[in-house]
């Protein structure tokens, strides 16, 4: 048989998709690309007022009802809950951090006063003003072409994007700065990629299993624990980055004030087996210092 690989039209969503179809060939299996259009896609409102899964939901629906076998999603993109309708592996990771796009190959540091900065998302507003509380921050929705064409026509100074997309689509060398955890910590599972199928597909839950990262999967799905536990949604002001090291990994979780006040940092290392205890323990302590009513503002 075929297996329809389910995805969003975007040229990111296709060439990450793509990808697990050329694996999926590559593994012995046919496969072709079904495209999906969601919500998201036509809906040009931010995010978080479209609500969480916003980019997911169709794809899962697509699946339910035989339109495509298989989906491939940004694994942060995903309500952190899980739904026993699917069966999910995560495949190898692509860098996990974030990129600024600027003119004239500007960095954080060198952006001028009031500089315009394009982002949506109030987990990077907030670790940009904590950085460059002069920066005039403003909404950005759409691909990745349509967000740095913002600045190659000069109606913003820089836009942040997540590396991973940049370097999916081959366009990497358009970062002006990667930015490392310590500086503006990444969202949970940043750069993983989440491929389901229905949990009572037989034969693709046999494909996909082909495809999983085991390192992958448990770095990611702990950063997603951290997120489950402190009740906040993906377009909440939360991040966290993991790194295993070994058998060993070590879990790094951030709450930010939108304002760029307040930052609250934990973190825990311990064996790969511990990485779900290891996630709630970060955000236990995130709760313990305040996470709540940061979040709830």
């Amino acid at each position: 048989m075929t297996f329809k690989i389910g995805t969003r039209g975007s040229k990111l969503a296709t060439t990450q998709a793509g990808h697990m179809r050329d694996a999926l060939i590559a593994a012995g299996h046919d496969a072709e690309l079904e495209i999906i259009t969601t919500a998201g896609d036509v809906n040009m409102a931010p995010v978080e007022r479209i609500g969480v899964g916003v980019f997911t939901q169709a794809l899962r629906e697509a699946m339910e009802q035989g339109i495509c076998d298989i989906a491939v999603h940004s694994f942060k993109d995903l309500p952190t809950a899980a739904d026993e309708r699917f069966h999910l592996v995560v495949p190898v990771r692509a860098d996990h951090r974030e990129a600024l796009i600027a003119r004239d190959g500007l960095t954080l540091d060198t952006l001028p006063e009031g500089a315009k900065v394009g982002t949506s998302a109030p987990r990077r507003i907030s670790q940009l003003k904590a950085q460059r509380p002069d920066l005039n921050i403003l909404p950005l929705r759409g691909n990745i072409d349509t967000r740095m064409g913002k600045v190659t026509a000069g109606e913003l100074d820089a836009v942040v994007l997540a590396y991973a997309g940049l370097s999916r689509v081959g366009m990497s060398d358009r970062a002006t700065q990667v930015f490392e955890p310590t500086l503006i910590m990444p969202a949970p599972a940043q750069g993983a990629l989440a491929i389901e199928c229905r949990a009572d597909d037989a034969a693709a839950r046999a494909a996909i299993d082909t495809l999983v990262d085991t390192d992958t999967q448990v770095a990611a799905v702990a950063e997603r624990v951290v997120l489950n536990r402190l009740e906040a949604g993906c377009t909440a002001p939360v991040a966290s980055h993991s790194r295993i090291d070994g058998l060993e990994i070590t879990l790094t979780g951030g709450v930010f004030a939108l304002d760029g006040s307040t930052q609250l940092i934990a973190s825990r290392t311990g064996s790969r087996e511990e990485a779900i205890s290891l996630a709630e323990e970060v955000a236990s302590e995130l709760i313990a210092a305040g996470a709540a009513e940061i979040i709830g503002s």
